[in-house]
């Protein structure tokens, strides 16, 4: 039963992320019009902890809705300016919807939540996030993974949008990334694989960043980094969002759900065939 799954320690976790971001946008609307780090970075913790606590419980409508919020984060972790005033109210309603739904799961499965979900996309669509490319810009990126079917799959799907390389441990992915940089064409995403050999994505991913500050490379210009974990490695996730990684995706991986990361990113357009 749903109503079991959410029973104690889940559903008081819920409640408490819930809380956090409800906070943290509170306090970016307040803060003027640069936003706090600290506090973006709260909110993306907590967001993606109540993501992580729907796949946890098998509430769809829950996790639809933790995702579409999500999404409408990534230009305030971007470019770290702070929300305008309707941004804030349309996010404290999805913090407040998802808050009556967590308090009643069976009620929350059966509600309506396709208005929210518009107006959340709407919004999104209406300060698309990613920077300016040219007529001729492809992307660049790394797939990080031990595994040679999930490799495949990312890098064929990635490599229609622009070069796609890969690195089989986290040691390989911080080696290219430094070759990459040196070499003065540096990745702008990197799909990451929490579990490796020799080296772990977390353990990379603090690699990878420490390179880029090294060069001056921050916040918009610095690459887009994806982690991809098995779903019982969830509880490692959140360690890797502290200012470091710009979200996540459980395997097996929803390409369609990578990319709209991409395109909230700025990474391909909205309406961009393959290349």
């Amino acid at each position: 039963m749903i109503n079991d799954e959410l029973a104690g320690n889940e559903a008081c976790a819920c409640a408490e992320h819930l809380a956090v971001m409800e906070q943290s946008l509170i306090s970016l609307e307040a803060g003027g019009a640069e936003a706090d780090g600290a506090a973006v970075n709260r909110l993306l913790g907590a967001t993606r902890s109540v993501l992580a606590g729907a796949v946890r419980c098998r509430l769809a409508k829950v996790r639809a809705l933790a995702e579409r919020t999500e999404r409408a984060l990534v230009p305030i972790s971007l470019d770290r300016a702070a929300p305008a005033p309707e941004w804030v109210t349309l996010l404290l309603r999805a913090v407040d919807t998802l808050r009556a739904m967590l308090d009643d799961p069976d009620a929350g499965e059966g509600a309506d939540i396709s208005e929210i979900m518009r107006a959340l996309a709407t919004l999104v669509a209406a300060r698309h996030a990613g920077p300016h490319r040219g007529a001729d810009w492809r992307l660049r990126a790394l797939v990080v993974e031990d595994d040679f079917a999930g490799r495949l799959v990312l890098q064929t799907f990635l490599s229609r949008y622009g070069e796609c390389h890969v690195a089989v441990n986290g040691r390989e992915a911080v080696e290219a990334f430094h070759s990459a940089l040196d070499g003065g064409t540096g990745y702008d995403l990197v799909c990451m694989d929490i579990m490796m050999p020799e080296m772990d994505g977390e353990q990379a991913v603090r690699e990878i960043r420490a390179l880029e500050e090294a060069r001056g490379i921050f916040s918009q210009h610095s690459a887009k980094i994806v982690m991809t974990t098995a779903l019982n490695s969830l509880s490692e996730v959140s360690r890797c969002f502290h200012g470091l990684c710009d979200a996540y995706l459980v395997k097996p991986i929803d390409l369609a759900r990578l990319l709209e990361h991409m395109q909230a990113y700025g990474l391909v357009g909205q309406a961009r065939e393959p290349v």
